[in-house]
């Protein structure tokens, strides 16, 4: 059965390899027949949660940017897919904004039940990713239906194309064929 995958890509840099990493679970995805789309955030335009709430009682987010839209679309997926740089052992702050914008999906009747996180590092210890790990399984608990389905880390990546050969290419794309 084809499901939607929405893959949300953090990386500041076009090309990067968390970016890389995101390409080959993607390609894996479409070659089984699944529906893959990518959001770069770094070609969005969106701002900090205010902390209102105002989400919760009109069912979006009242501030009027690219969250908006890239909301509904989590909204409406099958499977979210995380990529982020490591930057000081955790997600990238692009990733943490957009997942504190994500806020009107609380309560709400969500479709995802399972979230990937794919990440990268300059280090390359395996205790490097528990920080991003944490910050998306956080996430993720607060989605009863929801689960953190698989953590695909890349340590010493460090300037792009360094993830060129790393057996996580391989790991992210056979998550991607088997979702």
């Amino acid at each position: 059965m084809s499901k939607k995958v929405l893959i949300i890509s953090s990386s500041p840099r076009k090309g990067g390899n968390s970016e890389t990493l995101a390409a080959s679970f993607a390609q894996g995805a479409q070659e089984a027949g699944h529906h893959v789309e990518t959001i770069y955030l770094r070609e969005k335009k969106y701002s900090f949660c205010q902390g209102c709430l105002a989400c919760l009682k009109v069912g979006h987010c009242i501030i009027a940017d690219d969250a908006v839209e890239i909301v509904k679309k989590m909204h409406d997926c099958d499977v979210i897919v995380f990529a982020t740089p490591i930057y000081y052992y955790s997600v990238s702050g692009q990733l943490k904004t957009m997942l504190d914008r994500a806020n009107p999906l609380y309560n709400s009747d969500y479709a995802f039940t399972k979230v990937y996180l794919l990440a990268t590092a300059a280090e390359n210890e395996p205790h490097v990713a528990a920080g991003a790990a944490s910050v998306i399984q956080g996430w993720v608990d607060c989605f009863d239906r929801c689960k953190l389905a698989d953590l695909v880390f890349a340590g010493g990546v460090d300037d792009i194309g360094d993830i060129v050969g790393h057996p996580a290419l391989d790991r992210a794309y056979q998550l991607g064929k088997e979702i």
